[in-house]
Order: structure tokens, then sequence, then C-alpha cells
């Protein structure tokens, strides 16, 4: 493997003490991002978290620009603009002026454990002590219900409270999941939120996923970030979701369907928690024994 440090450009001369932070989440794309979901997250935290770019990395040796021609522009008689590839590093602020890193642009094609190697030499130059990502995957669930997620990280102490909906299943790999697999090798905490979208939106943005995502990295962070003009975005696409579903009676009867399945779904889990509870209310072999020994012990004392 060549260096991985060459992939790696610091754009500040300050000192690692003054760039580094305790979170850093991690937004690289991937197979899937439904709803846009991941793209809705980076947008809002870019635009409410004074971005400083802190590293940057030679996307020329990761993308494959035949795969996923860059954009340019048109405009009459010659070309006037080209939408440059990125993939940075930036240094953020939350609403109480805690710094966190955000690390964004398109999931490299090439060189996938290099670039892990790269990230963690930045984990331990920055101080980083936790690694946080999240994105959409489409589920057949419906949009008027709360927004579910499968939470996953490298040591379950990080996500207590999980109820897992999937067993043992192989999926096609991504550069996060990579990156999350090595991370937890080298002992760096590692927490990822697959936000469940309903999969009659996942091309659309969809809004609630977003929040949803922002929230969960909140939990599990700390930190204080804000979601006023997220939410108030999430809102607007609810409404836009309605008229069109109101306008398609078919669509509205899938949707009504999805409904119902979901609520028989929920209303399972809900019995299946209430007995394995009932049944952890139980006394155990031990213990029943242990009672009737000392039950026989002083039945025995007072003859």
């Amino acid at each position: 493997m060549r260096d991985p440090l060459e992939l790696i450009r610091f754009e500040s001369d300050a000192h690692a003490s003054e760039l580094g932070a305790r979170t850093m989440v991690v937004a690289l794309g991937g197979l899937v991002d439904a709803g846009n979901t991941q793209r809705l997250l980076v947008q809002h935290l870019l635009a409410n978290s004074n971005p400083v770019v802190v590293a940057s990395f030679d996307i020329d040796q990761l993308l494959d620009y035949r795969g996923r021609r860059p954009l340019m522009t048109f405009d009459r008689d010659r070309l006037t603009s080209y939408e440059d590839p990125s993939l940075n590093l930036y240094r953020l602020t939350d609403d109480e002026g805690t710094p966190f890193l955000l690390l964004a642009g398109p999931e490299p094609d090439y060189q996938w454990e290099r670039v892990c190697e790269a990230v963690l030499f930045l984990t331990r130059r920055l101080g980083v002590q936790m690694v946080i990502s999240a994105h959409g995957i489409p589920m057949a669930v419906p949009h008027t219900r709360p927004v579910g997620m499968t939470r996953y990280a490298t040591d379950h102490s990080l996500i207590p409270e999980n109820e897992p909906v999937f067993g043992t299943v192989q999926i096609p790999g991504s550069l996060e999941q990579l990156l999350h697999f090595r991370l937890g090798e080298h002992g760096v905490d590692a927490v990822a939120f697959a936000v469940h979208v309903p999969h009659y939106l996942a091309a659309m943005d969809f809004g609630d996923s977003a929040v949803a995502a922002l929230d969960a990295i909140v939990g599990v962070s700390g930190l204080s970030l804000p979601v006023s003009e997220l939410a108030m975005q999430a809102e607007l696409h609810r409404r836009e979701i309605s008229r069109q579903i109101e306008a398609n009676p078919e669509i509205r009867d899938v949707v009504h369907g999805i409904e119902q399945q979901f609520d028989a779904f929920q209303e399972g889990r809900q019995r299946q928690n209430l007995l394995a509870t009932e049944l952890a209310e139980l006394p155990s072999a031990e213990e029943i024994g242990a009672e009737l020994e000392e039950f026989l012990r002083t039945e025995g004392g007072e003859e």
C-alpha cells in the first residue's frame, strides 16, 4: 500500500490541538441514500455550523470520473462552470461553541483501504474519540408513522437501548461501512444510523429522515446542533407528499395498506417485548430452590 498520508493535504498551518475535536461525522454517500437523507443532513450542517476546511483528499487518485461524470455548464457558445468534486474534512462548531469534524464528499471508487488508513491517521492526529455516520435506506414503512432506524456500533454499550430489526444478513459494502469496521479493529468508537425511509419516497427529498438522523447524532454525541431550519424543510416536504398522495387514489390505497402492515408488525413486537418482560419477572429455578430450602429449614426448626 502506498503511503496514506500522501492522500491528505492540511489546509491550515495551525497546530492539531487547535484543529481537533472529539466527534467526527462521516458522510461519503455510498450505494444508497434513500430520501437524500445524508445529503440534506450535510447541507444543513455546512449551512449552520460555521465550517472551515481543515484538510482535503487528493480526489484525482480516488474517483472514477467516467463512472460519475462531474457536471459542466454550457451557456450558448461557451462552457461557464465545472462542478469540481472534492472530499474535505471540515471543522464546525455547535450552538454552544463545541467543535466537531465533518468528512464529506463523494465515495471514492478506488483505494478504500488506503483511505481508511488516512482517516485513522486523522482521528489520532486530531484527537477524535467517536466517529458517527447516518444515511437513508428504503423500507416498507409509511411516512405517516414515526421514523425508525437501524443502529449499529463498534461497541454495544454505545447503543444500549437498541432493538434490532434485522438478524444476520449480507449486504453490499460501502466505504463508510468498511471505515466503521476498521475503526472498531483499532479501538475507535464508531456509531452508524441507517434511517428507514418509505420506499415510495426513496428518490425524493424526505426531510423527516434527515431530522431523525440529526437527532440521533445529537443523542449519541451530546452536541447541540440546530434543527429548526431542517424541521421547517421537513414540514414543506410532508405537505408536498400529502398533496401528491391525496391527488392519486391508487397511491393513497397503497400507503394505507403499508400503514396497516406496519401497525400489525409493531403490535407484534410489543407483544414479544411484553412477554419477554413477564418472563424476566418470573423467579429463576435457583431462586425457587433457595426459597424452598429456606421454607423447609423454617418448618424443620418449628418442629
